[in-house]
């Protein structure tokens, strides 16, 4: 969920600049140069008591239907936490910021949380260009960890960000190719593509497009288009002129791609669309209906089946009824429970010494802690001993690139949701 270009943001005047850069000759732009260098330098102290955790999340934009299960997990993890032993000397306190789903409000948010706030570590954002934003203009300048739940952009495994920035979804390099697959699997060999101008959509539909082709698929016609347009009628045109057999987007439901599936269904141009976990929002489904969806499937990030799996669902199913059709729950809490554990292996709030504990509590060896296991991650933490934290989607063991591999789901509609039907590999 991808980048802004960096130009935009420096000529906002809102970027943080990093330590040893050349001085300015504007004076606003010094003085936001000196308060990096001091946040980078002095990392924050723990709090009296109370540690504090940043929470940055596309509250309000285009993902917002995503959101409130995705609290939830948050509020889970908080409260197993603070049960079970709490965080150093005292509470875990989670503090919210809210990127609005731009990448000037990601820069705004993340600023408060470092600076204000002084959290030693934040969890998001979400979407790619606003977790980017937040990692290039503040998280790596100020030396704060970064860990998303969703951020699926491949520009993150080519980031300089001097270890601070971690994602726990697999690269939509990978997703593009397994959707490729998923594709030609269901005899599908002529297709149309459309794709959200942005950091999410763009690099996603070029790694399908490449696989599809390479796998001997053709896309009649591709079309690149911009975000909150009125009508796509245009486009739909250019797209279903030689008859293909499905349409795949590559968007967010909450902005062009229920629109586009819309008026496609409309003006019966297609009745057979594929898309990404951006568009695998119910959002889709209330506006289009489940019998108009009934050919059409989606891939996602998801979880292989384990007792950590299990584990998470029987926790979340109890505190909150379901967790039937809450994309991303999973991701979610997964990075709460890490971003704790890096704290408390740490020792203090030293933002170095979090990111360096990072790996040390999420990969092996060490001994397991699965989800609903604080407690005892604490007790081993404090008495010196290894541990390797089990996820409820998967393994997190990060590559040098702060990468995992994850996996891909098949999802279809199902009456007023969606439900996984398998795993999909390239």
């Amino acid at each position: 969920m991808r980048r802004t270009s960096i130009a935009a943001i420096l000529a906002s005047g809102l970027i943080l600049t990093a330590c040893g850069e050349e001085k300015k000759e504007d004076q606003a732009a010094a003085g936001n140069q000196a308060t990096t260098e001091q946040a980078a330098a002095t990392p924050a102290p723990a709090p009296a008591g109370d540690t504090k955790v940043g929470i940055l999340f596309d509250v309000t934009g285009p993902i917002a239907n995503f959101i409130p299960p995705m609290m939830d997990s948050v509020k889970l993890a908080e409260k197993e936490i603070n049960d079970g032993g709490g965080l150093l000397n005292g509470k875990m306190v989670t503090v919210i910021g809210d990127t609005t789903g731009s990448t000037q409000g990601a820069v705004d948010a993340a600023t408060k949380l470092v600076n204000v706030e002084n959290v030693p570590v934040v969890v998001g954002a979400l979407m790619s260009g606003t977790t980017l934003a937040a990692a290039n203009a503040v998280t790596i300048p100020t030396g704060v960890l970064q860990i998303s739940p969703t951020a699926t952009s491949p520009d993150f495994t080519s980031l300089k960000d001097n270890d601070y920035v971690f994602r726990i979804v697999p690269s939509d390099a990978y997703q593009g190719v397994v959707l490729a697959r998923l594709v030609l699997d269901q005899g599908i060999k002529t297709v149309a593509l459309t794709y959200a101008n942005n950091d999410y959509a763009t690099p996603l539909a070029t790694g399908f497009a490449d696989a599809y082709k390479k796998g001997g698929g053709t896309i009649a016609a591709e079309v690149k288009h911009e975000e909150k347009q009125q009508s796509y009628a245009a486009e739909l045109g250019t797209l279903a002129k030689d008859k293909p057999e499905a349409l795949v987007v590559i968007a967010y439901a909450g902005d062009s791609g229920t629109t586009i599936v819309k008026e496609a269904l409309e003006n019966g141009l297609f009745n057979r669309f594929i898309g990404t976990d951006g568009l695998r929002d119910n959002k889709l489904i209330e506006t289009i209906g489940a019998d108009n969806l009934k050919t059409s499937f989606f891939t996602s990030p998801s979880a292989p089946d384990s007792d950590a799996a299990k584990k998470f669902d029987e926790l979340y199913t109890a505190a909150y009824q379901s967790t039937k059709d809450k994309i991303f729950i999973g991701q979610t809490y997964d990075s709460v429970m890490l971003a704790a554990m890096a704290v408390e292996k740490a020792g203090s709030t030293d933002r170095a010494k979090v990111r360096d504990a990072l790996r040390e509590v999420a990969n092996a060896p060490g001994e397991k802690i699965l989800p609903g296991e604080w407690k005892k991650a604490k007790e081993l933490i404090d008495a010196g001993k290894d541990v390797d934290y089990s996820g409820a989607t998967g393994e997190m063991e990060f590559d040098a690139n702060g990468d995992i591999p994850g996996v891909i789901g098949h999802f279809v509609v199902d009456g007023n949701g969606y439900k996984q039907v398998g795993l999909v590999n390239p």
